[in-house]
């Protein structure tokens, strides 16, 4: 059984939900990026999204797109963020990582390149936003001889012949948008999403989590009453940005353990 998984196994008999936290490797600072995963498996997270820094992103908004600028001016790249993995997993063995990002990194190391260092690593996913599932077969086979789990998008405008195509493609949970926009944007109508939810939960046995606009406890905790798991990102870095560099990881951790503590009122 993979990490992902076994983690959301262990989260169900428990009748709990995964908290997931997406922070861009190397933001603020690449010297941050371990200790800052550390403290969020402390503040009780469950899987941790780690965005690949990319210069021309579809998804996010302003917020991550500056993490993703302030990585790249330290030249952050794809073999940094595998390195960031496997020092991680020294200490680790236990808590899911997934890579979320885009196709050009992928395609410049080499897909099968990629799919060994990543397993290597210890990498148990992938969020690859511009590699729809139409298009992804070669990913998808790759990955799969690799043990890594391909994890796709759907959003309020998805098809049901889409949620379909995704329910039987993907691999450890589902990822929903609840926004019809990019990250951080927006505020979430948990009646809409939770409709949502049921019309993706009747095509698949696989987790489903929401993210997109999710900013505190309350909200995490609505979402978590019929949703899998709750992701949140843009917040976290905004944490960051209004941190000192010494203060950043405390800062992102205690609003973590907060959330975590919604979730499991």
């Amino acid at each position: 059984m993979s990490r992902i998984a076994a983690t959301f196994a262990r989260l169900a008999g428990e009748k709990r939900k995964a908290l997931i936290p997406f922070v861009t490797a190397g933001d603020p600072s690449p010297a941050i990026t371990v200790p800052l995963m550390h403290a969020m498996v402390e503040a009780g997270v469950d899987v941790i999204e780690l965005g690949v820094p990319f210069s021309d992103p579809m998804a996010d908004g302003p917020v991550i797109q500056r993490s993703s600028e302030r990585a790249l001016k330290f030249g952050v790249g794809l073999n940094d963020v595998l390195s960031y993995v496997r020092e991680f997993r020294q200490a680790d063995a236990i808590t899911p990582v997934v890579l979320m990002g885009y196709a050009n990194p992928i395609e410049r190391m080499g897909m099968q390149q990629f799919a060994s260092a990543a397993s290597a690593a210890g990498v148990d996913g992938v969020l690859v936003v511009d590699y729809p599932p139409e298009e992804s077969q070669n990913l998808l086979t790759t990955m799969d001889a690799a043990g890594i789990d391909i994890i796709y998008l759907l959003s309020p405008t998805s098809s049901a012949a889409r949620i379909k195509l995704v329910a039987d493609t993907a691999r450890g949970y589902i990822y929903y948008v609840s926004l019809k926009g990019v990250t951080g944007a927006g505020n979430i109508d948990t009646g809409e999403v939770e409709q949502m939810i049921q019309r993706i939960k009747a095509q698949t046995r696989l987790p489903v989590g929401v993210g997109f606009g999710i900013r505190d406890g309350e909200t995490a905790r609505r979402i978590a009453g019929f949703a899998d798991a709750v992701v949140i990102g843009s917040r976290l870095i905004q944490e960051m940005e209004s941190a000192t560099p010494d203060t950043a990881v405390a800062r992102v951790r205690d609003l973590l353990r907060g959330i975590r503590q919604a979730m499991d009122k």
